[in-house]
């Protein structure tokens, strides 16, 4: 119970995270993505399909005229006129409509599957569009930070108290930040490219990313939920359909009956006169469908069986590869807080450097070395965190995925 609350408690801090913004771009996703879409369409097909089951065999209809036209008593026989319809046995149809309709199911849960993997790219590109951001942030920060300090150096060569090789240097980390923020224009470019694609709309199209993400403790979050995702489920589901496979190919075994009846219009014998002169002949028929021969049946129901066993060792196997994911992901979240924390203690015990260096400038000693050493840790550390934020989130929409009912 307590690991359920815990799960509760976490999922609904998620949502209102992302409830003004990012669970707005993946409902749009869902109504928008063409791979759901698809999907939908298909389920649509299988429904058809079950309307389409209940439809008897088409009904025969035959027709001959005699070339030689045979004597009979009563007169020759000009025509034949046939028509028969056809009858599967007694409970057949209902058995082909469940059956489709369990195909149905199936692809149901395809849908069901597919917005959750939808949910999870569009969570994964928001929280890198996100640490993008915010990396520029910094670096621009940064850049403003070093032109502070070239300043300060060009103030400091004035006097004699630092060298041009100081002054150089700086401009020369400028450069490189200026590099590096260009590089993440593009990299961002791309990502946002990608998010709008998963919302099927133009890719240029900006994207309203969050300002702060927040990051708490993780909770405890057991495996238990896994027995009920659609992925496993889609298994049982399938299982399910070959044994209505089943129960249908036995009871296509049976005989299948058929009614019918033949007409032969009868041409009167001339000269004669009789009550049945020219009588027309009415034949109603029933027949017999026998499958004698029913090894195609027998091997049916092997293949149903085989067929059983390769899907529980598919479902073994899938739900196998999700623990090991979702053990991961609680994994790396984990680790992903802790680094979230050491990395705002570095950046404190940096920013105490940093002053001490400012102070040190008021007595003519600072060290243009020591500033751009700790400018680099600084930066290093600010860049560690939003990563430390952004894998964060990104192990939490795993297990989201994985977890979320």
């Amino acid at each position: 119970m307590k690991n359920i609350i815990n799960i509760v408690i976490g999922l609904l801090m998620v949502t209102a995270l992302k409830a003004q913004s990012l669970e707005s771009y993946i409902q749009e996703a869902e109504n928008n993505n063409p791979e759901v879409q698809a999907f939908q369409l298909r389920y649509n097909i299988s429904k058809e399909k079950v309307e389409e089951a209940d439809a008897f065999p088409k009904t025969e209809v035959n027709a001959g005229v005699f070339v030689s036209e045979p004597e009979t008593r009563t007169g020759a026989q000009k025509a034949r006129f046939s028509v028969k319809q056809m009858l599967p046995w007694f409970g057949t149809i209902t058995l082909r409509e469940n059956y489709a309709s369990s195909l149905a199911e199936v692809d149901y849960l395809d849908i069901v599957i597919t917005k959750r993997k939808l949910r999870l790219s569009v969570s994964q590109a928001y929280y890198e569009l996100y640490a993008i951001k915010e990396k520029q942030m910094v670096l621009e920060e940064n850049i403003q930070l070093l032109n502070t300090y070239e300043k300060l150096a060009l103030t400091s060569v004035e006097v004699g108290g630092a060298s041009a090789v100081d002054v150089l240097r700086l401009q020369i980390r400028q450069n490189e930040l200026i590099e590096e923020k260009l590089v993440l224009e593009q990299k961002y470019h791309a990502v946002q490219t990608q998010f709008n694609n998963l919302l099927n709309r133009d890719e240029n199209i900006s994207i309203d990313v969050a300002d702060d993400l927040p990051v708490y403790e993780p909770i405890e979050i057991s495996s238990s939920p896994l027995t009920l995702h659609p992925e496993l489920e889609k298994y049982d589901r399938l299982y399910e359909s070959v044994a209505q496979s089943e129960v249908l190919n036995k009871k296509e075994a049976s005989p299948n009956i058929g009614f019918g009846l033949d007409y032969i219009p009868v041409e009167k014998r001339p000269g004669m006169d009789f009550s049945d002169n020219g009588k027309d002949i009415l034949m109603p028929m029933v027949s017999l469908s026998i499958p004698i021969f029913n090894n195609n049946y027998k091997s049916r129901t092997v293949q149903n069986e085989m067929r059983q066993e390769e899907i529980n060792a598919q479902k073994a196997n899938r739900r196998n590869l999700l623990e090991t994911i979702l053990s991961d992901a609680l994994t790396n979240k984990e680790a992903s807080y802790i680094k979230y924390n050491t990395q705002l203690m570095n950046l404190e015990q940096a920013k105490d450097a940093e002053e001490i260096l400012i102070k040190n400038y008021e007595t003519g000693t600072i060290d243009f070395n020591d500033v751009l050493d700790i400018q680099e840790l600084q930066l290093r550390f600010q860049m560690n965190l939003i990563e430390a934020i952004k894998n964060y989130y990104v192990q939490t929409a795993v297990i989201n995925y994985l977890t979320n009912q």
